[in-house]
């Protein structure tokens, strides 16, 4: 039988799980400025095996609207341009048989409402897996009480503080999403 504390501090960590996933999901919504961070995630067909751009490809960003690609097999080149345009990213790399060009543009104002609501569905996303794991937590405690392993008042300050712990958390998304809804329509 998991203690109280240990049915708490399970709950944080996943709630912080939860957290992260929606921090790396955000990396990659366009903002308008080219960062390597918008490649992650990207699988190149490497013999036959679907493989991360980042481990086939030197990647970098010389400035604000163009990334590059470098493939350390110049035979790639076709590949990594297959895989970039086939992305939901809405990008047109290009290549010259020795480095892929990924152009940058700004996103128009009707694209970027489209980049606020897919952030708008993630964050939304992510308060339903909040919302789960306080769910969870909650029944644990519910049966460690039914089970009389802890008091009526444990329960209910525990019942307290996994609300707390979940309204933290609520609200530390609800930061996240101003940011980077900030950051997508900033122009």
């Amino acid at each position: 039988m998991p203690t109280v504390s240990e049915i708490k501090k399970d709950t944080e960590r996943r709630m912080h799980t939860s957290m992260e996933a929606l921090k790396s999901e955000l990396k990659h919504l366009r903002t308008g400025r080219a960062s390597v961070a918008l490649l992650e995630g990207i699988m190149v067909e490497y013999y036959g095996t679907p493989t991360p751009l980042n481990q086939v490809a030197n990647l970098s960003s010389p400035d604000a609207t163009l990334l590059l690609a470098q493939p350390w097999e110049p035979a790639l080149c076709p590949a990594i341009e297959k895989a970039i345009r086939t992305s939901d990213l809405g990008l047109n790399p290009a290549s010259d048989g020795r480095i892929v060009r990924i152009p940058v543009p700004s996103p128009t104002e009707e694209r970027r409402k489209e980049i606020v609501k897919k952030a708008h569905t993630l964050v939304e996303h992510t308060k339903v897996e909040l919302r789960h794991h306080r769910h969870e937590a909650n029944e644990k405690v519910k049966k460690e009480a039914k089970a009389s392993t802890i008091s009526a008042d444990d329960e209910k300050r525990t019942l307290d503080e996994i609300q707390k712990l979940t309204d933290r958390f609520v609200t530390d998304v609800d930061v996240v999403l101003k940011t980077k809804e900030t950051e997508i329509l900033a122009r």
